[in-house]
């Protein structure tokens, strides 16, 4: 275990210790800064951080060092804070400086007071983050996580405190936001009361004087609307975790809506902050309407009660390049070349049991399986104007009707990708589920959709279970939004009075029983080599039949190889196009522009799953091999069927 374990349970006993020794001199918040640095550069060090992805809260230390892997879901207005704040003691009238940083509540001593007025005071900015775990990540990817996090189980339970009691780890979530919100049942539980008041963004405690008056005040809290349950506005149906507001201090301009990051920082569960927030909405319900720019569903959404959204307050933060544990989590960084290195020495077999594998996941078909694979490390690798270079959404059309095919084949995917999503497209869901995520003004907050998604999700649409049916306006929409994701590789968000394009990389794979009402980059007729009397006992077999050791090195392959640079030589690039220029002189009808394009895209993806990073001849005549083949199949079943597939 790492020494000095103060810097995990008592962080801000560390951060006051800089702060003593600089004073007002800013030099003490990069010391702080590279203290928690050089502490997470010890041996194993991550692994002895709680995580609240893996930890249940209530098992967690308030004020501890903890750490977070999330989505960005929405970001709030930057808030003012007090930085520095001056103390005075009632009897001796001594003064003594605080800081502010990384803190909700600003603790006064006893018999002290908060000087306002003390020049020495200094407002400072940050930025908050509404942060929720990773969506759709899949179970595989957060076990390993887990596993490297519960090494730690004991240190990050928690301790009987001045906060906690031990009974509340057997109470739920539920009974937690009960308790915030019914401050005499609080009362008994923290030593003694403590005085609340707000300013400059910071809460500030003192002594027992007013909880006693707000007890009996207690039952008037039901106009608060906490009654309903909160939305923790999750981009994907039945997910869970927990959501956090998350305080940023410096770069926060790096970061933007949808990106995945790891955080470090020190958790804020201060059950006042719920107090303090109800005493907020009360006095805000007494003031001029035009002197009270924040609605009362903006404050209830802002600011949820503590035990439900925790804080953190950010030390370090690491926007991720992937989220599959079994990976170094920065490829392009120098310790990470010789793991890239070694992996890339076997990767030929890897590759022939992939394809293996997925050949019998696709009941015997070969062909689909290779177009299966380039699916899988497929990636946006560049935008030109508005087209995005390297997407190769697939179509896999002739899968049985009302079978437990496709539901299995997901599952197959699920254990390859560290976060993917089914969707089931039924007249039902598309005319019911909300897609786009839009913007509440009344709540002044992002509402998530299920289009909401980090780059590199797998999304797997699943039209075999399509009816007939009328699709109404919402339904209409949601197929336009599906149509855009796939073709350009954006979500336009609904802002009411416009909408804003966000760019992003989703891999969307599509299952139907003939060809696509949506648009796809390229579409694959499957041909089954066998028909399994039980589906679920198949796949499940092939499933059990691959050794845990070679299902890990699946998932590096298909994480790794988005990550390759890639490029084409002058002299291949030639040969290229003098090969295009011979194929339309024999037959202009047979090969278009657009025909090219995919062509080269399946040779990229051909060339590096293949472990090469640039197009050799014997790779372009592959994928023109493999073009020629899947051109071969749709047109026979094109004849079989008497119509278009």
């Amino acid at each position: 275990m790492p020494c000095g374990e103060d810097w995990l349970s008592h962080p801000l006993g560390i951060v006051q210790g800089f702060f003593a020794q600089n004073g007002v001199n800013p030099d003490w918040e990069k010391k702080v800064i590279e203290y928690f640095k050089e502490k997470l550069k010890e041996n194993n060090a991550p692994k002895w951080v709680p995580s609240l992805n893996e930890v249940p809260l209530h098992y967690l230390k308030p004020n501890s060092f903890v750490k977070f892997r999330c989505m960005i879901q929405d970001m709030f207005d930057p808030e003012f804070y007090m930085g520095v704040y001056e103390t005075v003691n009632q009897n001796t009238k001594a003064h003594v400086l605080h800081f502010g940083k990384y803190r909700d509540v600003a603790e006064c001593g006893p018999q002290q007071e908060l000087d306002l007025n003390s020049p020495r005071n200094t407002t400072l900015e940050r930025q908050t983050f509404y942060c929720v775990p990773v969506p759709g990540e899949s179970t595989w990817s957060f076990l390993n996580f887990s596993f490297n996090a519960c090494v730690n189980a004991n240190q990050a339970r928690v301790s009987p405190s001045t906060s906690y009691t031990p009974s509340r780890h057997k109470r739920s979530y539920e009974d937690d936001d009960d308790m915030d919100l019914q401050p005499n049942k609080q009362k008994d539980q923290h030593a003694g009361g403590r005085q609340a008041g707000s300013v400059g963004g910071l809460q500030w405690c003192g002594e027992p004087k007013r909880l006693e008056t707000e007890a009996s005040a207690g039952q008037q809290m039901n106009c608060l609307n906490f009654s309903s349950p909160f939305d923790l506005n999750f981009p994907l149906p039945g997910e869970k975790g927990p959501a956090c507001l998350v305080k940023v201090y410096e770069d926060w301009d790096c970061f933007k809506v949808n990106d995945i990051l790891e955080l470090y920082g020190i958790l804020s569960v201060d059950p006042v902050l719920s107090i303090l927030n109800n005493d907020e909405r009360d006095a805000s319900a007494l003031l001029d309407p035009m002197e009270c720019t924040d609605t009362a569903e903006e404050q209830r959404v802002h600011s949820p009660p503590a035990s439900l959204v925790p804080r953190i307050h950010v030390i370090l933060a690491q926007k991720l390049q992937h989220i599959n544990p079994l990976l170094p989590a920065c490829l392009n960084k120098e310790e990470s070349k010789t793991f890239v290195s070694s992996f890339m020495s076997e990767l030929s077999p890897v590759r022939a049991e992939l394809l293996g594998f997925l050949t019998h996941a696709l009941l015997g078909d070969s062909l689909a399986a290779e177009y299966l694979i380039l699916h899988l490390i497929s990636t946006v690798y560049t935008r030109r104007d508005v087209l995005p270079l390297g997407k190769f959404t697939v179509n896999l059309s002739g899968c049985p009707r009302n079978s437990t095919f496709t539901e299995h084949l997901y599952r197959i995917i699920q254990h390859l990708v560290p976060a993917s999503f089914r969707l089931q497209m039924t007249i039902e869901n598309m005319n019911h589920l909300k897609f786009i995520p839009h913007k509440d003004y009344t709540a002044n907050r992002l509402v998530s959709g299920l289009l909401q998604l980090p780059s590199n999700t797998s999304l797997v649409i699943d039209e075999t279970l399509l009816e007939q049916g009328q699709l109404d306006t919402s339904g209409v929409h949601n197929v336009t939004a599906l149509s855009n994701l796939i073709t350009w590789q954006k979500v336009d968000y609904d802002f009411s009075y416009h909408r804003m394009e966000f760019p992003c990389n989703i891999n969307v794979f599509i299952t139907s029983e003939g060809r696509s009402l949506l648009p796809a980059d390229c579409q694959i007729h499957l041909q089954p080599q066998l028909i399994p009397p039980n589906m679920e006992e198949y796949m499940n077999s092939l499933l059990s039949a691959v050794l845990p050791s070679v299902l890990n090195k699946f998932r590096i392959y298909l994480t790794l190889l988005r990550f390759l640079d890639y490029s084409i030589s002058d002299e291949i690039t030639k040969a290229v196009e003098d090969d295009f220029v011979e194929m339309r002189k024999n037959d202009p009808q047979s090969i278009t522009a657009d025909d090219l394009h995919q062509l080269l895209v399946v040779a990229r993806c051909l060339s590096l799953s293949a472990g090469q990073t640039t197009l050799s001849r014997e790779r372009w005549l592959r994928a023109k091999q493999l073009e020629s083949l899947r051109r071969t199949r749709l047109q026979q079943q094109k004849c079989v069927n008497g119509n278009e597939l």
